[in-house]
């Protein structure tokens, strides 16, 4: 069992910058690929970014390519979401979530099996 707790959201001006980050429980983590999604008001759950177990093989998608970084610090069982010159697009509430699979290039929420309780992101314009 894992349990994800998300912080740092919260309210920032279009261009400025926001880092999420989300701390496991449990000793496994390390072996967990890590994902970011988000979820805006009427919308389906979409893929943000994912990590691989290790941190050497990181994904985005489209719309925070070049603007979003992901990484993971496995001595302190947390993963980050780094959001740079943030649009009010992106205004969503944002969760990680984390899967126990071999392979890392996971963009569907049905491919993870635990998920933290979201923190909210809200970009003014």
């Amino acid at each position: 069992q894992v349990q994800l707790v998300e912080s740092g959201g919260g309210l920032v001006q279009a261009g400025g910058s926001l880092r999420l980050s989300c701390t496991a429980s449990g000793r496994t983590f390390s072996s967990y690929t890590m994902g970011w999604f988000r979820q805006a008001p009427g919308k389906e759950r979409e893929f943000v970014a994912v990590i691989s177990w290790s941190g050497t093989s990181t994904y985005y998608a489209d719309s925070v390519k070049g603007r979003f970084t992901i990484s993971r610090d496995n001595a302190k069982n947390t993963v980050y979401l780094q959001m740079n010159s943030l649009k009010p697009e992106d205004t969503a509430v944002y969760y990680c979530s984390a899967s126990s699979g071999s392979w890392w290039y996971l963009l569907s929420p049905d491919e993870y099996i635990y998920w933290g309780q979201g923190t909210q992101v809200t970009v003014s314009s």
